[in-house]
């Protein structure tokens, strides 16, 4: 199929790729790494009167590092960010997270930016942003620089709270302590497809007691899903001393799962317990062994 009409722009700067967003009123669309958008292009589910092509602005790449975060530009490329050996060291989760995202050929394309914006609920980076307390930065021509924490950047499937004459243009991992452990598990049909359900986050240990947790659900609803009461039952327990079965309870509690063409939401709920007690008791296992 053939994509309806459009004006292609190819802007040099965020200010210009905002005039255009200002000026398209609602009916112009982002094209970062394509790799959503172009299939709902050929198939006429996205009509835009206007791409904005941001590819060509330097400003939205890289990965900076400052002494409380860890900013990486929206149109940084999946690949470039998973051989950001800086990333790395102080985000290892986030790296952890990107590796499963869609394929190595993917990855090529797709920018972090694009995943965290697009608001698939089954993703991994979206989850990620929530469970890690990043924040995202958006830009407006006419109102300047807002910061959105992730936990309440998602108000349902592909929807945001970015308004039409915004630009995504970073997101802002806070660092976490050094050494902190990566909880990261999914279940998909194949590798390389959306998760059917996951977990990811990361957990802090100093002399034994848990300092601080950030965990979210994603495939488990609408949204990813923050692990709040899971969370609080955690900081400040000694690892020892910790139950695994009930904190997946709790973790489960704040779930809504669903049933889909992929799995019914009973799958989703029994297949989640499994692998949070799983994961989380490998995770802890990992540091008393250390």
């Amino acid at each position: 199929m053939k994509p309806a009409p459009f004006d292609y722009v190819v802007p040099a700067s965020i200010e210009e790729a905002l005039g255009h967003l200002d000026r398209g009123g609602g009916d112009a669309t982002i094209l970062a790494g394509g790799q959503t958008l172009m299939p709902l292009l050929a198939l006429c589910m996205s009509t835009p009167s206007v791409i904005v092509d941001i590819n060509r602005i330097t400003a939205l790449k890289g990965i900076e590092r400052t002494s409380e975060t860890v900013r990486i530009a929206s149109v940084t490329r999946q690949n470039e960010a998973l051989a950001n050996e800086p990333l790395a060291a102080a985000l290892p989760t986030v790296v952890r997270a990107i590796s499963q995202v869609g394929h190595f050929q993917t990855r090529n394309r797709g920018t972090v930016g694009g995943s965290i914006s697009l608001g698939e609920p089954a993703a991994e980076l979206p989850a990620t942003a929530v469970a890690l307390g990043a924040e995202i930065e958006v830009h407006s021509l006419r109102r300047g620089e807002r910061r959105i924490p992730a936990e309440r950047f998602y108000l349902g499937p592909y929807s945001t709270t970015v308004e039409a004459d915004e630009l995504v243009t970073a997101i802002h991992f806070p660092l976490w302590p050094a050494n902190s452990l990566i909880v990261f598990r999914e279940v998909a049909r194949r590798p390389g497809d959306f998760a059917l359900v996951g977990l990811v986050g990361a957990i802090a240990v100093n002399e034994g007691k848990i300092t601080q947790a950030g965990l979210a659900w994603f495939g488990m609803g609408p949204t990813p899903m923050k692990a709040w009461q899971a969370e609080s039952a955690l900081f400040g327990e000694n690892i020892g001393d910790v139950d695994p079965q009930a904190i997946a309870d709790l973790a489960l509690s704040e779930t809504e799962p669903f049933d889909d063409h992929s799995a019914t939401a009973d799958y989703r709920r029994s297949v989640g317990r499994q692998i949070f007690v799983r994961t989380l008791s490998d995770a802890l296992n990992l540091r008393k062994a250390a």
